[in-house]
This record gives structure tokens, sequence and C-alpha cells, in this order.
């Protein structure tokens, strides 16, 4: 299937998991990013979910991180009004957020810090694939901000589902993931 199908798809398979079931999948996402064989860093971009569509929510993976490393820091992205880029803000507990021009929770007035400071960006998607490709909401938002940041970053994302074995229409701009975690297993990529 082509990246619109599967956004499609997803949106529907994502919005008819349950309250109960999306809270056992969340567990076991975080036991199985407990599994994962990497050396937790200090500098993490996460997000803020999207709630009315049943996204994922990244605070258990940085609660679990920071419990891990004390020194994290955590980063959140926030559209640019003007240009089709992202800037990476710097988020605490006093944080406030508002809800930008697409309905997703941004920082307001933080300290953005440059893309290839950031150790792992937890990067948020709808479908993936055996090869790590991922199809988001289709804006190419983290796309051209994983291409701002350093070679070694570690790309993230979560899944309730496992991968596809394809996503037509995949081309060099894409950017792959490191790793995807659902709640059966870690794929490395």
């Amino acid at each position: 299937m082509n990246k619109e199908e599967l956004r499609k798809l997803y949106i529907q398979k994502r919005a008819a998991i349950t309250a109960a079931e999306k809270l056992k999948a969340d567990d076991l996402l975080l036991i199985q990013f407990q599994k994962l064989h990497i050396e937790i860093p200090a500098l993490i971009m996460t997000y803020a979910p999207l709630e009315k569509m049943n996204e994922f929510d990244p605070q258990f993976i940085t609660d679990y991180c920071y419990f891990k490393n004390p020194d994290q820091v955590l980063f959140c992205p926030v559209i640019h009004p003007t240009t089709p880029t992202m800037l990476s803000v710097i988020v605490n507990d006093e944080t406030e957020f508002a809800l930008n021009k697409f309905g997703i929770p941004e920082p307001v007035n933080a300290t953005p810090v440059f893309p290839e400071e950031i150790d792992m960006v937890i990067v948020p998607l709808l479908a993936y694939s055996v090869k790590g490709h991922r199809v988001g909401y289709g804006k190419g938002y983290y796309d051209r901000f994983l291409k701002e940041c350093k070679n070694d970053v570690i790309k993230i994302g979560f899944s309730y589902f496992a991968p596809e074995p394809l996503i037509e229409g995949t081309n060099r701009y894409d950017m792959k993931l490191d790793y995807c975690i659902s709640p059966e297993r870690i794929y490395s990529f």
C-alpha cells in the first residue's frame, strides 16, 4: 500500500483500540523499550501526543529514561509558523502548551536548541515497514528535521501494530528509523 492508503488504514486501526487495550499495549511498549540495548542518552526529543488520534504517549518512555539518566533534558517540536520546518525547544514540568494550526500541542515561549545537539528522537508514526520507513501524518516535518540532526542520533518509533512488508512511494527524502518498538518485539533497522 502507498502512504496515503496506510495513513487512512492506521488512523482507523488506532481509533478502534479501546482504552483498556491501549493501557495494556502502553505497558508492553515500555517493557520492550527496557529491553533495548542502548545507553539512555541525556538529550531526548519527544512529542506531545494527539489524544484525539489515540496516539502513543511517550511520557512512559521519557519517565523511564529520566530514571535511568537523571541528567536528561527533554525537547519538543514546534512547527515554524511560515515555513514547512520545525524547531526543537527545551521543555520541563512548567512548560505551557498550546494547540498549533494542526491541533497539535506545542510548547509556548520555550528555548530552541540546535537539532545536532539531540541524542535521541522519539518519532511519532502511524505505520512503519520492515525496512524502517514510517508513515506520519503527511507533512514531512520530521523527515526535514531529522536531516538536520547529527548522523548518530537515535531515531525510534513506537507502534501498537506490527510492521508493513512494504510502504510504496518511499524516496530518498524519507528518513528511516533506527528502531521501532511494538508490544511484541523490538525492530532494528
